[in-house]
């Protein structure tokens, strides 16, 4: 139907005659000269028809006067080069003069308009017309150059692209699986995976050594900027390697993906990217996913607000799982009371009681509500030792260690954001030696803060046992602008490890044959010494798109809520249909709400 793109026809083309198809992006008529800026997934190309006197055809003027917004066009004519040239355009030197306008099908009154800002809940209700802006074509284009380079790089040094199942056994890895009803097996269900986990480890005790999949992956869980029910993941796994060797091999694929992606150099070329241990991160940052950019560190003070008389203070400050840090940020005492307020009720969403203040004003006087509970030199010395001078403010938390850390770490990152202190560039790192296990207050138990295949960084199976509160996990985090973008880890190749794992977890010997016993098995059998990782696709794309939320590089994403406005999924499904599948609904009860 077409010999050219719209938005590649260039000087080259001068002169000879094009046939193009498209959008009509804008259709001006000026009284019998119209233009028409057409519009296809590569670009735009200005469109003239001229009056009859001069293109031979008035049916093309009459044509081209009745475009309307959308209007799907078929178009040809002749290239020439422009009068006024339009540089904001790839196109902008030439326009076609057209000699045959058709129209392939007359769009109605769109919903919104291109140009326009419509409200998310309009775009993805409308979300064919609104992945055919530009905007949404160059971020789906970045999009695509990603997974392409990604593929490129590993295919050429020898990984493997194995498919793994779709349809798999619940297993728990941290979040909610999704549950298919089994047709064949009455009462039993497939879940879908949240990761090609456990079948990546056998392809290494299968001896593939070094596999990969563009993997797509279902987690039952609530939705945010950065979270899908459905996402898609690099997923990776190597055998006979280290930390090291895993880290430096990935290091160097996104190195080079993103050279050749977007043209830049995520850090020097002879240097690795830094590492810090997840200790450092949230002792420094508050997040085990520092943005590096923002240059705002906490400070632990606790030492020094031990003997004071503010209760919350003092309770934290002399508990060996409290936490008092000082955020100082430089010329925050511009903040007005209301703003200081908004800092709190932030981070009251991460957790906080509240949150103390010293503003230090121009002329050095202190203005805090909690320096009455301090002697005149001991309060000095503290914002000292924060390093606050005229002109600051600091804010101080103060509470359980990792609860601190959380809100600290948010109200670090919003004072980034409000005070301009975000640098412009890229800032990778990895964060490693990951806590083994954290402990579940509402389960009292251990939950893997990672996964349970995890290896831990111990010499013996009673060590483990001995230190489960402390351990340390071979585990590695790889982080990009405040975004962990891939995580992983080495895992446990040893039976008798990975069930002890399994017992400190509760997971009883009986269940974990129940559910693990495939992976139990196959570990017995020579399994060798392996691990890997998986980057977010959706999460690399959106920064490389320069947008915030993944739904910006995912065709059809959901809502917050779970839901795919375009289709109206979820929906109710007929009681015939359960049926075949030996399911009933079952109202809620009140109790449940």
């Amino acid at each position: 139907m077409r010999t050219h793109f719209c938005g590649l026809i260039d000087e080259s083309l001068v002169g000879q005659q094009v046939t193009l198809c498209g959008w009509a992006d804008v259709a001006r008529d000026l009284g019998g000269l119209c233009f028409i800026d057409l519009r296809d997934h590569e670009g735009i190309v200005q469109v003239v028809a001229e009056p009859s006197d001069a293109a031979g055809n008035a049916g093309v003027v009459a044509a081209a006067a009745a475009v309307g917004y959308e209007d799907c066009l078929r178009v040809t004519g002749t290239v020439r080069r422009r009068q006024s040239v339009n540089p904001k355009i790839r196109t902008g030197q030439v326009e076609v003069v057209a000699t045959a306008i058709e129209l392939l099908n007359k769009a109605e009154p769109l919903p919104f308009h291109a140009h326009e800002n419509p409200g998310e809940d309009i775009r993805l209700k409308y979300r064919y017309l609104d992945l055919r802006t530009p905007e949404m074509q160059r971020k789906m284009r970045t999009r695509t150059k990603l997974v392409s380079a990604l593929r490129a790089w590993l295919d050429a040094r020898g990984f493997q692209d194995i498919e793994t199942p779709i349809l798999t056994k619940a297993t728990p890895e941290g979040a909610r699986d999704f549950l298919v009803p089994a047709r064949m097996h009455e009462g039993e269900f497939y879940a879908l995976p949240q990761s090609p986990q456990l079948f990546k480890q056998i392809l290494m005790m299968a001896g593939f050594d070094r596999y990969y999949q563009i993997a797509r992956c279902f987690r039952d869980e609530a939705l945010r900027a950065d979270r899908q029910l459905e996402f898609t993941q690099l997923d990776m796994e190597f055998a006979w390697v280290d930390e090291k060797i895993v880290q430096d091999t990935v290091e160097s694929m996104i190195r080079d993906v993103f050279r050749e992606v977007l043209d830049v150099e995520l850090a020097a070329p002879n240097e690795q990217f830094p590492r810090m241990t997840w200790a450092e991160a949230m002792r420094r940052y508050g997040s085990d996913k520092p943005d590096l950019r923002i240059a705002l560190e906490l400070v632990d003070v606790a030492e020094l607000v031990k003997g004071c008389g503010f209760a919350v203070f003092t309770a934290a400050a002399n508990d060996a799982d409290g936490r008092v840090a000082a955020l100082r940020i430089p010329g925050g005492a511009s903040l007005s009371r209301k703003q200081i307020d908004e800092y709190a009720a932030h981070a009251a969403k991460f957790g906080a009681k509240g949150l103390a203040y010293a503003k230090i004003d121009a002329d050095g006087a202190v203005n805090s509500p909690v320096a009455k509970f301090f002697a005149e030199e001991a309060f000095a010395a503290l914002l000292a030792h924060v390093g606050a001078g005229n002109g600051d403010i600091v804010f101080f938390g103060a509470g359980a260690y990792n609860k601190v850390c959380d809100f600290m770490g948010a109200v670090r990152l919003k004072a980034g954001r409000d005070f301009g202190l975000v640098q412009d560039g890229w800032k990778p790192l990895w964060v490693t030696d990951f806590p083994m296990f954290e402990w579940d207050e509402e389960e009292a138990r251990y939950v893997a803060l990672h996964h349970p295949f995890t290896a831990p960084a111990v010499d013996s199976i009673e060590d483990l046992r001995a230190n489960a509160k402390t351990a340390v996990s071979r585990g590695y985090d790889m982080v990009l602008n405040g975004n962990e973008i891939g995580g992983g880890s080495i895992r446990i190749h040893n039976s008798a490890m990975q069930s002890a794992v399994f017992e400190l977890l509760g997971i009883g010997a009986e269940e974990a044959q129940g559910k693990f016993g495939f992976l139990l098995d196959a570990l017995k059998y020579g399994a060798p010494p392996h691990g890997g990782i998986a980057f977010g696709i959706d999460r690399i794309a959106a920064l490389m798109a320069g947008t915030d939320s993944i739904r910006d590089v995912i065709a059809f994403p959901k809502t917050t809520t779970a839901q795919c406005l375009m289709t109206g999924a979820p929906s109710p499904v007929p009681d015939a249909q359960l049926a075949e599948v030996h399911v009933a609904v079952r109202p809620r009860t009140p109790a449940e709400g």
